[in-house]
């Protein structure tokens, strides 16, 4: 883990978005199809529409974070994936790519112009401005989601355990999921 307070922040908000996702991830895969596919109340229509737009988002913005120029391709499909464990395993490998993205950070790429294919322009924003918005984007929607699962048979799981130290004790099984320690989380020997 990175010591530089800026760096260290990105490097959080990774593993904490990776974390996060896996937990979600955890309560939707336990759900049937049927409810997995519900229509409910919220931005998107269902669990399903929600989980994948949340991916493909990230591959649009993880795609530009890495000089690609993929654009609006990332949504041509809008629902890639029809089952939660399906959608995971994707989400899984988008969430490691954002880690180690994030890990290889330095202080002057934080600055560094990403430019984002749009459908007809292309966007140039600062590297740091477009992590910071695709943190929030997950939180959004990972927010809506957690709403969701409320109306389900499942109880809704905590998804902010994962940047305060005081918080390790209720972590654990997910930092073992990953192969992290605490340290990769910024806390203990590092």
């Amino acid at each position: 883990m990175v010591t530089d307070p800026a760096l260290r922040m990105f490097t959080k908000l990774a593993r904490n978005n990776a974390l996060a996702n896996y937990r979600l991830a955890q309560a939707v895969i336990a759900l049937d199809q049927s409810q997995f596919e519900a229509r409910r109340v919220s931005f998107f229509p269902s669990l399903k529409a929600t989980l994948n737009h949340i991916l493909i988002i990230d591959w649009f913005y993880i795609d530009a974070l890495a000089g690609g120029t993929l654009g609006p391709k990332a949504w041509e499909n809008e629902e890639p994936f029809d089952t939660a464990s399906a959608l995971y395993a994707a989400q899984r490998q988008s969430d490691e790519k954002l880690v180690a993205l994030c890990d290889a950070l330095q202080i002057a790429d934080l600055g560094r112009p990403i430019t984002i294919h749009r459908q007809s322009r292309i966007q140039t924003e600062r590297c740091d401005d477009v992590l910071c918005h695709l943190f929030a984007h997950q939180t959004h929607h990972r927010g809506q989601a957690h709403a969701m699962l409320a109306g389900t048979p499942l109880a809704p799981p905590q998804l902010d355990e994962f940047i305060v130290s005081d918080d390790a004790k209720s972590r654990t099984g997910e930092l073992a999921a990953f192969g992290w320690t605490e340290a990769d989380l910024g806390f203990g020997d590092e």
